[in-house]
């Protein structure tokens, strides 16, 4: 966001705008959260200013707002929705958003927090595109557990960011950062984005196969080991049934059965998934 209105102003404008999107989730700190989907502002107002909203996977409603707002800057978005429920945008929706930053001069920013660090079967998603953004941000998966976080520019958005604009009391730590090289070294000597693809396939298949006949069950999408189940009904009490299972996973915007294996993922624990959740979704249904 910081590099966003650095480069607004660079280019003489004062209040610079950051197209985000709808049910989009960014994180929890105050600019982030004002990025992201408003129902998780509630309490924190009032909000950061300057950010316009537009529906998920509509590239001409972005087309629209940049042509009525000469003030656009950046657009920020995931590649996938991770909180929103595992939403797979259409197939060249971010191939023709690369293509509105280029023809409008504006940055394009991926949040691969959730996506990043292979968990599409790519190391990052918008790889699946053959596309690079300006600005990448990393986290999670890429230190296995132990904190970090990464910005990654390039082109517009490279050296904008000086020395002593930002900062973070943590920032940049050798034990985390050292953790995160051997992540990404483990991924490549284990092959484990060919695991990821290969095992999201499996788990999708055989979840629409042992679900197929449950009217609650609406819908199941992903990529790679980035799985949704949707139900018809709120379902946050299944979590508890998965705990009996010895499953963990999270229910999001109320109805959305979010599964996040790990990368390491056999066939075995796979089909344990399979027969597991359906105990828990016929428990659920039982009441």
């Amino acid at each position: 966001i910081k590099i966003a209105r650095l480069y607004g102003h660079s280019k003489g404008i004062n209040c610079p705008q950051i197209i985000v999107m709808e049910k989009g989730f960014h994180g929890r700190t105050l600019g982030a959260l004002s990025a992201s989907n408003p129902k998780i502002h509630v309490g924190f107002e009032p909000v950061v200013p300057g950010f316009i909203r537009v529906p998920y996977n509509d590239t001409s409603a972005i087309e629209q707002v940049i042509q009525n707002n000469p003030e656009v800057v950046a657009i920020l978005l995931e590649p996938i929705q991770g909180n929103a429920g595992i939403i797979v945008p259409e197939p060249g929706y971010l191939k023709t958003i690369r293509q509105l930053c280029d023809q409008h001069a504006c940055l394009m920013m991926l949040d691969e927090v959730q996506t990043g660090i292979g968990h599409t079967g790519k190391l990052f998603a918008y790889q699946h595109d053959n596309i690079v953004p300006e600005v990448l941000c990393l986290a999670k998966a890429l230190g296995n557990g132990i904190p970090i976080g990464a910005c990654l520019v390039r082109g517009a958005a490279k050296g904008l960011l000086q020395p002593g604009q930002h900062g973070s009391t943590l920032g940049g730590n050798p034990f985390a950062t050292h953790v995160a090289l051997t992540v990404l070294q483990t991924i490549e000597k284990e092959n484990l984005l060919n695991n990821a693809t290969k095992m999201g396939e499996y788990l999708l298949d055989g979840l629409r196969e042992a679900l197929a006949a449950k009217p609650i069950v609406t819908g199941i999408r992903g990529k790679g080991l980035m799985i949704a189940i949707e139900l018809d009904r709120p379902a946050a009490e299944l979590r508890k049934f998965g705990l009996e299972q010895g499953l963990l996973f999270n229910v999001t915007d109320q109805r959305m059965v979010r599964l996040l294996p790990p990368l390491i993922l056999t066939q075995e624990q796979a089909d344990q998934i399979i027969s597991r959740l359906t105990t828990c979704i016929n428990q659920f249904i039982a009441g």
